[in-house]
């Protein structure tokens, strides 16, 4: 799909592992793409794809201005990094605030915005609550925006299943593990460059998640199979994790820690998150077998990696091999 002739975007979030793929998507469908990014030293490569970069914070309303000049539509994949000791309230409520109290001053109406998945439902997680109130501030302004709701990504369970179970280390799953339909990032990219040349999805909110819902037990029996390793499961009660919660609290440099620990209620909650998407393929002009599914992912990264793991063993000593995992 190509692109209309000289569209530029600002993508906010473009270092983050959805947002490098949206702009990577972009640049590939002839879009201008520029990024705001705080530390534009650590965005190299988003300059060697062809991206434009402007140093700036959604905290500063002047590097937001400035940001802003010149562009049709801004792409907000913004989210809190896992580090970032400030509180989500401060790094995103007000960022997000600031970002599109701007778009509406400066007349760039078009917004396409990266939500979670029932986050009405998770008030109680700080960032389902932000999301679920960006939700909110867009649908009472004028902005022309299209809210994208996503569920969980595809990236996120080589962390927390494929590389543990083939380093022989344990998996945690708490409480009543809940049905995800996990997305790979570059599928969820191409919703949101479509919905850019998609009228028809102005001021509309739509679910966007992956073919299948898996169970946590489901997906390491996944990685279990493709890696021929043993999984070591480990079940976390929800007790457990509410001390751990209380604990990290009481700490301000580990706020950020505990807002994180709230996802568990998400994860555990035993709310199926997922969704219908056949009108939702339709509506964007995607196919829907060209989304990636879940075990054709976890295959290609195991072939990827013990591929080079095997590689490196023939240059490793005896006592060295005995620490690969395989």
């Amino acid at each position: 799909m190509r692109m209309k002739s000289g569209m530029k975007v600002l993508i906010i979030g473009g270092t983050g592992t959805l947002g490098r793929q949206i702009a990577k998507k972009a640049i590939d469908t002839g879009v201008q793409v520029r990024c705001m990014v705080r530390r534009p030293r650590k965005a190299s490569y988003l300059q060697e794809w062809g991206c434009e970069l402007t140093q700036g914070d959604l905290l500063n309303q002047d590097d937001i201005k400035y940001a802003l000049k010149g562009v049709d539509a801004v792409i907000d994949s913004a989210t809190s990094r896992p580090d970032d000791p400030r509180s989500v309230y401060e790094t995103d409520w007000d960022g997000k605030l600031n970002l599109y109290r701007a778009c509406e001053a400066e007349g760039v109406k078009r917004v396409v915005f990266l939500s979670l998945l029932a986050a009405e439902k998770f008030r109680n997680v700080p960032l389902m609550d932000i999301k679920y109130c960006t939700e909110r501030l867009l649908q009472d302004s004028s902005l022309e925006f299209t809210i994208l709701q996503g569920a969980a990504f595809m990236q996120g369970v080589i962390g927390q299943f494929a590389i543990p179970i083939l380093d022989s280390q344990p998996v945690w799953i708490s409480g009543n593990s809940s049905e995800i339909a996990y997305m790979n990032t570059e599928d969820m990219a191409a919703f949101v460059i479509a919905a850019l040349n998609r009228p028809q999805t102005i001021r509309g909110t739509y679910a966007v998640v992956g073919p299948k819902a898996w169970k946590s037990e489901e997906v390491a029996s996944l990685c279990e199979s493709v890696s021929d390793k043993k999984a070591k499961i480990l079940r976390v009660s929800p007790s457990l994790i509410g001390i751990a919660k209380a604990l990290v609290s009481f700490f301000q440099a580990s706020l950020n820690v505990a807002e994180r620990l709230e996802f568990a209620d998400v994860s555990g909650s035993g709310i199926r998150l997922d969704a219908p998407m056949e009108e939702t393929y339709k509506t964007f002009g995607l196919d829907p077998s060209e989304t990636t599914t879940l075990d054709v992912y976890v295959k290609e990264y195991y072939d990827v990696i013990l591929k080079r793991l095997r590689e490196m063993e023939t240059d490793l000593n005896r006592e060295q091999r005995k620490k690969l995992p395989f």
